[in-house]
């Protein structure tokens, strides 16, 4: 069996970061979301594995390499534009050649892995199964509408009135069947080859289209809120693990990651926390859930429940929360006139200020 990622893609909702950065390599606990995938993949035992990149394609090649750190054979296959996922399983063909593979979107945060899902998969000699989860608001996502079986009847792409609260998630396994859908089908209204209409389109003649269920956590890291949200949970399961240096006037709580080099003075950190190799946090309060990349500085700062990418620096402000900062991000205290704000924001940025 293999796995083809998903890694192309714009990552809108996402910018600026994504502007500069592929929206899969934006880390959670110091680590990119898409390694989170690549290790669920190997630890299903699929080791040959096609990634489809985009714009940003030459960055996640620097990322992932040939795949062997994961224990991986990588195949980089390039999309020219975001023509659709079935448009990917399109371009991947000789890759996959006959063989089943899971299709894995490489921005989808799952907790659990996917060895249910394959095994499931593999014992059912389905033609296609899609993974599902309970939503609270199923409008906003592709429904899916299952039969007493499990069986798919339906899909329903955020419709108004949905069938059920039964979410697709970016994972799918398929057989080679899916390749005389891809093949099959027209574009969307907005000009893509939906992987909904291949599915779709496999049920209505008369394939076996199965489900499976979530085993754990799943998020679609698309929007800030759901970033935090998986730092918040990646960080609830981490062990304390002090390899810096910690002086005699700081004090550190809870389970707090401290990598090798990181530097810890004056300073107050109430875990769960990770800091990043070769940081120095001097007089500043890091609160919990909070992400510290390599080489940032924090100065008189105080931040909690926010996410600090490499190589930036925070000095002099108090009560940073709830934020995304990316690289080589400045970020300080205005001087001279009091209650000013001075900024310099890129183009598609949201900062929100004390009035």
């Amino acid at each position: 069996m293999k796995a083809l990622v998903l890694a192309g893609g714009r990552g809108t909702r996402l910018r600026p970061l994504t502007h500069t950065s592929a929206k899969q390599l934006v880390p959670v606990a110091n680590k990119p979301v898409l390694y989170y995938g690549l290790e669920a993949i190997r630890e299903a035992g699929i080791t040959s594995v096609g990634i489809i990149t985009g714009d940003t394609g030459h960055e996640v090649r620097e990322a992932v390499g040939d795949g062997s750190r994961f224990g991986l054979e990588v195949t980089y296959i390039p999309q020219e534009a975001p023509l659709g996922l079935a448009h990917c399983v399109l371009i991947a063909r000789e890759f996959l050649a006959g063989d089943p593979f899971v299709m894995y979107l490489g921005d989808n945060f799952l907790v659990g892995g996917i060895s249910g899902l394959v095994s499931s998969f593999e014992r059912g000699g389905y033609d296609a199964q899609i993974l599902l989860t309970r939503v609270a608001e199923p409008q906003y996502y592709g429904v899916a509408e299952i039969g007493p079986g499990g069986e798919i009847l339906r899909l329903q792409e955020k419709p108004e009135f949905p069938a059920s609260d039964l979410a697709i998630v970016g994972v799918y396994t398929f057989s080679p069947a899916v390749h005389e859908a891809v093949a099959a089908i027209r574009p969307s209204a907005r000009g893509e080859l939906e992987i909904t209409d291949a599915i779709q389109w496999l049920v209505e003649h008369g394939y076996q289209v199965h489900s499976h269920l979530v085993e754990g956590y799943w998020k679609d890291t698309g929007r800030l809120q759901d970033i935090l949200e998986c730092n918040r949970m990646v960080l609830e399961r981490v062990e304390p693990d002090v390899a810096g240096t910690v002086d005699q006037m700081s004090e550190v709580t809870g389970r707090v990651v401290l990598e090798r080099g990181a530097v810890v003075e004056n300073s107050v950190l109430r875990g769960p926390i990770v800091v990043g190799a070769d940081a120095k946090i001097t007089s500043s309060y890091v609160g919990p859930f909070t992400s510290i990349g390599p080489r940032c500085v924090l100065r008189n700062a105080e931040i909690e429940y926010s996410i600090v990418l490499d190589d930036s620096r925070v000095e002099g402000v108090s009560r940073i929360a709830h934020s995304l900062i990316g690289r080589n991000v400045e970020v300080s205290r205005a001087a001279g006139v009091s209650n000013t704000h001075e900024l310099m924001i890129g183009d598609h940025s949201k900062i929100q200020v004390k009035a």
